[in-house]
């Protein structure tokens, strides 16, 4: 069983795992791989593995600069699927030129694996940062300051936006896919690999794809996606960033896909005021308005949710201790 904060993959009639997901990409030895040469690069450490792929700090020779290669081997390959999964995450990120997105700067396929190479993000990721907030010693300031989470969800909000009006739905927005640099604290969307993009074939056909703490209800039954999900994902964001977490029951993940697909009003146990009391009652509207369980009732576009944060910043914000 998966994670609850990975990306998931299940066929809707089995109800299982596809077998298209690199099942032993964790525990292969790619020791050997450190000073390989992939493409125009040199490979240096590694950073991080999840579901499709392994991510490297590389050294490109021909910009002198650092980068990060994604590598998925062959070996680890079950099916076609899943390297056209990789090459897809490529396709979609190249179609996208937004400082909120983090581009693709190459693309290729050896022998042995298929790779690209991407911006080197020095920072982590937000879902790092929430973690070690909340081991503050106060209690209090175990959730980010109001106005630092403001700031990074507009952007990943304007970043969506501008993906959504090129017809790509990223489809697994959650705290680990967004990186945060540590030198200008500037938000950067990852991970493109389940997008749908509405001039292309979708690959996930007939599937439910995406992180089941963060899906929305229409994608936990495997419907038709616009941008509305994603703003569903965000607003769980928001909502697991102001009060500290996500009241939702501790149960298996198949549970939890299929309580948002038919009973979607019963995901959240508690609301975000109930959690932490100093969230402000316009915040909260604004929250469970993007996490409604109706598409039709959310934020229509992340603009709309941009400018209902910002008059709340406006008006509200010094009235939050």
């Amino acid at each position: 069983m998966k994670n609850d904060n990975e990306t998931a993959t299940f066929n809707l009639v089995k109800e299982t795992p596809k077998a298209q997901k690199v099942g032993h990409i964790q525990s292969l030895d790619m020791d050997g791989f450190l000073g390989r040469h992939v493409g125009t690069c040199s490979i240096v450490k590694e950073l991080g593995r999840g579901s499709m792929g392994i991510v490297y700090v590389a050294y490109q020779r021909s910009l002198k600069r650092p980068v990060a290669v994604k590598i998925l081997p062959k070996i680890v390959v079950k099916n076609l699927i899943s390297a056209k999964l990789f090459q897809h995450e490529a396709e979609t990120i190249a179609i996208l030129n937004h400082p909120n997105i983090i581009p693709v700067y190459e693309v290729g396929e050896t022998e042995d694996f298929y790779f690209l190479t991407m911006q080197l993000v020095q920072g982590m990721a937000l879902s790092e940062m929430m973690d070690k907030t909340r081991k503050h010693v106060v209690p209090y300031r175990r959730v980010l300051p109001l106005e630092e989470t403001f700031r990074l969800i507009i952007q990943v909000l304007d970043a969506l936006d501008y993906a959504h009006e090129e017809g790509i739905v990223h489809r697994d927005i959650k705290p680990a896919n967004i990186l945060v640099e540590q030198r200008t604290r500037r938000a950067m969307i990852s991970d493109f690999g389940i997008a749908k993009v509405s001039r292309a074939e979708d690959i996930n056909v007939g599937m439910m794809v995406g992180t089941p703490h963060y899906m929305a209800p229409e994608q936990a039954r495997g419907a038709e996606l616009d941008g509305r999900a994603d703003i569903y994902a965000v607003g769980s964001m928001l909502f697991e960033m102001v009060a500290g977490m996500l009241p939702i029951r501790n149960e298996r993940v198949m549970d939890l896909v299929r309580r948002k697909a038919r009973d979607p009003d019963s995901v959240f146990v508690q609301r975000p005021s109930e959690i932490n009391p100093r969230i402000h009652p316009e915040l909260e509207k604004i929250i469970l308005r993007a996490v409604m369980a109706n598409p039709g009732e959310r934020f229509a576009t992340g603009r709309e949710f941009i400018e209902a944060l910002e008059n709340f910043r406006n008006h509200y914000m010094n009235e939050q201790v």
